[in-house]
């Protein structure tokens, strides 16, 4: 399910009253709406576990640049999402948290069609701030495409 307004997706009340996990895992089994940008880019979320998320997705044409070749912005995006997912499964009841920076690398070009899977992991969560790796791994070929890692800034609410 794909939120198609902003009263699809949880109240500030009922999304600081789960955990992380709990949030994550409520989107993935499909009893809450997920992101509108990741049906946009042509992502879903895919797999939940204590620190670790996955999400599968194929470029599109939508997703090209002037040379027709996959955006940096598709793997920054779909990175951006798994490895702060990642970090949103450690993050406790009344807390959010947001990305503070993150850093890509495109190790090869996706082509078109292509189906992938971006693997993001938590490697720490405290109280005020995550980190997290990514990589994008072509689900038939096997191939790394891209990685990434990030720090995120986690906020107590209540």
């Amino acid at each position: 399910m794909v939120a198609k307004s902003p009263e699809d997706l949880p109240s500030q009340d009922e999304f600081l009253s789960m955990s992380g996990l709990e949030a994550m895992q409520k989107m993935a089994n499909g009893e809450t709406a997920g992101p509108p940008i990741a049906h946009l880019l042509n992502y879903r979320l895919t797999e939940v576990a204590d620190g670790r998320v996955v999400f599968t997705g194929t470029p599109t044409f939508q997703t090209t640049n002037p040379m027709g070749t996959v955006h940096g912005g598709w793997y920054g995006t779909v990175l951006d999402s798994c490895m702060a997912c990642a970090v949103m499964t450690k993050v406790p009841r009344g807390s959010v948290y947001t990305t503070l920076e993150y850093k890509i690398n495109i190790l090869r070009p996706i082509p078109l069609g292509t189906q992938v899977q971006a693997i993001g992991v938590a490697q720490h969560v405290g109280r005020s701030t995550g980190i997290a790796n990514g990589e994008i791994v072509g689900v038939e070929d096997g191939k790394l495409y891209a990685t990434g890692s990030t720090t995120c800034i986690v906020m107590k609410i209540r």
